[in-house]
Parts: C-alpha cells; structure tokens; sequence
C-alpha cells in the first residue's frame, strides 16, 4: 500500500485520476490539492463520487505532499516546474500529467509554450512515461512525464511500423480528432455546446504543441529523425480520440501479424482483427488502446486506425499505469474495467 496526492484535483484529468485511485487496491488518497477549492469536500464539487472519495481540497503544502509516496500533477503547463525540483529533493516519486517535462530540449520548450523553462536541468532525468515503449525506464524512475492525448495514439498506431522499418519516415501523417473534454475543464467559447455542437474543424494547423512531443518519440523509436504532418480536430463528443494514421511502405510485410506480434502481451493494446476497424465508444472510460491496420486498394500507403478515451489512456489511465510499473504492483490494477457501452 502506497500514500498517494494530486495537485489540482479540480479538472477533468484530476477527477478521473480520483475516480481510477480511489478503488486501485494498492492506494490510499493522502492528498488532494487545489488553491480554489481548499476547503471544499471533493464530492461536493463531484457527486460523482460520493460514496467512493469523501476527501477536502487542500492547498498545496510540501509537507503534505513530501509525505506521500507519488504525487500526481494533474495541472496546467507551468504549475508543476515550479513545484516539483523541490519536492524530488524530498524522495517522492511524481508522474507529471502536463506538458513540463515532456520534451528533453528546453530550448524547443520555450519555443512552443511562449516562456523560459523553470528547471531545464531535470529534463534529462524525467522518463517520458509510455509504457509501451519505456516500461524498464520508467519502473526505476522519480519522475515520469505523462504523455499526451494525441501523442499517444499516434506513436502507438505508427510503432510496430517504425520498429519494423517498413515505412518511409519523412511523409509520416496523422489526422487526428478529440472531444471537447480535451481542452480541460475550463470557460471557453469554443467548448459550448452551441459552438462544439454539430460541427467538425480543423485546429492548429500550422502548429499544435503535441507535435514535437511526437516527433521526439517517433524518432527514439526509429532511431532517426522523422517528418510528421500533424492536424489534429475537434469532434462535438465529450471523451475519446480518433487518430487516422498514413505512411508510404517500403518493403511487402503481412502488416497484421507485425502489429498483432509487436503487441503482443500488452495489457492495453487490442489490435482488432483484420476487417474490422475502431470506434471510439468501444473505449469509452478504459484505459485500452484499439488498433486496426490496412492498405487501401493494395497499393503503397499503409492507413492505421487508432481509438482511445483521452482521458484515461490519453491522461489519467495511462498515469495510473506508470504509477503501477513504478512500485511494482499489477500493471493492470485499478485499471481493468470494460468499456463503457453504449
């Protein structure tokens, strides 16, 4: 049994981390933090879990959180690079659910977030926490930098290819769709109903901040740089992704048997059989990952589909999973509900 916290348990990430944490059988919740709330019973604020979390929001306090044995960040970029070099120094172990410290450059940091990076020098040590790729790194790491939604559908549908080397690395596209839960609980225009509402569009064309995160892990996986066009959407649903993937082959392979056998014993990777394709409500609330693989016409593109809930496999579920590799507990622990259907 481990004493966990979270910082900021007030956003669609930190409520789901509640949800997950509050039955894993190897947790208890010693800590739940937000500046705005402090005082305020949790399942006021959710009454979804009343009954299952009867905890007050508290302000941050370092002792508090230093007596915990992991702490989640479930905070907007620039919150958790204030707090976590002085934390560390304290021996709890963290899994940043934000941005902070997902790329290894700080300089390319900066460049995408708009502000210098507070504490560049733990860049280096910070294990980017997909465990389909890093699962031995981060089971010895004191931080893990949670992926994000987008990133990883797209480098889970391209990673048996790129592992392969079957396909061309420099025309790599994804076209991928969120719901509205992915912009965080917060008051904007965009995310009212009568604006997300039956409507489909296209954002951050020239630029989404997801793509050198993807880009880094891509090229770790080739071993080389990579080219990724990436354009991501917003779909009127509340949780899910769906990430449409393309690259040219190279070489002929039996494309089904790769990705079935490079998958092969993960817990929450379901490639799906040949003739069938992803659908995001067949995820809904789990932490699974759904696949298919196909080629079009038999030509030379090969076209991955790839579903997951952004919110657990994209975010919280995908946390809870580090956090179970960490302390060598059951990877699938608190983690093994079915989807939600309909």
């Amino acid at each position: 049994m481990i004493k966990v916290g979270i910082v900021g348990g007030t956003g669609y990430t930190g409520v789901e981390l509640l949800r997950l944490l509050s039955a894993h059988p190897q947790v208890e919740l010693s800590v739940i933090s937000s500046r705005s709330e402090a005082g305020r019973r949790v399942d006021d604020l959710f009454p979804s879990l009343r009954g299952h979390c009867d905890m007050v929001f508290a302000a941050p306090q370092l002792d508090a959180l230093a007596d915990c044995d992991a702490v989640f960040y479930a905070t907007p970029h620039n919150v958790a690079m204030q707090m976590v070099p002085e934390l560390l120094e304290t021996g709890t172990r963290i899994i940043d659910l934000s941005a902070d410290f997902r790329l290894r450059d700080a300089e390319l940091w900066s460049r995408w977030y708009g502000e210098p990076h507070a504490c560049p020098e733990l860049l280096a040590q910070a294990v980017y926490g997909l465990p389909e790729v890093n699962r031995d790194a981060i089971a010895g790491a004191r931080l893990v930098a949670c992926p994000g939604c987008y990133p990883t559908s797209v480098q889970l549908g391209f990673l048996p290819l790129l592992a392969a080397d079957v396909v061309d690395l420099d025309s790599l596209v994804a076209n991928a769709a969120s719901g509205v839960s992915g912009a965080g609980r917060q008051a904007r225009i965009d995310n009212l109903v009568s604006e997300a509402s039956d409507n489909f569009k296209a954002y951050g064309v020239e630029g989404h901040r997801h793509l050198p995160e993807i880009e880094q892990g891509l090229s770790d996986i080739a071993g080389r740089a990579v080219q990724l066009t990436f354009v991501p959407h917003l779909i009127p649903m509340i949780r899910g992704i769906h990430a449409t993937l393309y690259a040219k082959l190279l070489k002929q392979v039996d494309l089904q048997a790769l990705f079935e056998e490079h998958f092969a014993g993960e817990p929450f990777v379901d490639v799906l059989p040949a003739g069938q394709l992803p659908q995001t409500r067949s995820v809904r609330g789990s932490n699974r990952c759904q696949m298919a693989v196909t080629v079009p016409q038999q030509r030379d593109t090969v076209v991955v589909t790839v579903v997951e809930d952004n919110l657990v496999k994209g975010a919280s579920g995908q946390a809870v999973q580090a956090m179970n590799i960490m302390f060598d507990f059951d990877e699938t622990a608190g983690l093994g509900g079915a989807a939600l259907s309909p």
